[in-house]
């Protein structure tokens, strides 16, 4: 079997994986970084998002061979050092962005990728640039709230 390398969450890691192996499988059982969810195996609903080389991407999509010397970022590589929540993660928390979690991972990591690029994006930047991730619980205003908290925003509601 073919040897995968790459940093993940700034520490190495290679494994033995097969041709077939998604990134997603990779990181959940060859790596045990379980917050990377697996929600429909189709890309259709974002939870699987990670950062490869710091660009968003679907993991269900990917294959672990595909990733050979990326540097890849999980939701376990987003909080603080001291193990403590990011500033994102607890706007999140503050403002109810998530309610099952399900989706939270990969909204914080789609969040993380626009506020890299826009930090201080408004409401409608911010429903667009998560239109490829789906959350079935909170109807996306808390979501929305959370991120412009974290970019230094506090919304009205009737903003957002």
């Amino acid at each position: 079997m073919p040897l995968v390398t790459m940093t993940v969450n700034g520490l190495p890691a290679t494994r033995e994986v097969e041709g077939r192996t998604l990134l997603v499988q990779l990181l959940r059982e060859g790596l045990g970084l379980t917050g990377t969810h697996v929600g429909c195996d189709t890309g259709q609903c974002g939870a699987c998002v990670v950062h490869l080389d710091g660009r968003p991407v679907k993991a269900c999509l990917m294959l672990a061979l595909e990733a050979e010397g990326a540097n890849l970022r999980t939701i376990e590589g987003m909080a603080n050092p001291d193990g403590s929540l990011s500033p994102l993660q607890q706007a999140f928390r503050d403002h109810h962005g998530l309610q099952c979690g399900f989706c939270t991972p990969g909204m914080i990591m789609m969040a993380a990728a626009l506020l890299a690029d826009n930090p201080k994006p408004d409401a409608r930047e911010v429903r667009d640039h998560l239109e490829g991730n789906l959350c079935r619980c909170t109807g996306y205003q808390n979501i929305v709230r959370a991120i412009l908290a974290a970019s230094g925003q506090e919304p009205a509601l009737a903003e957002t």
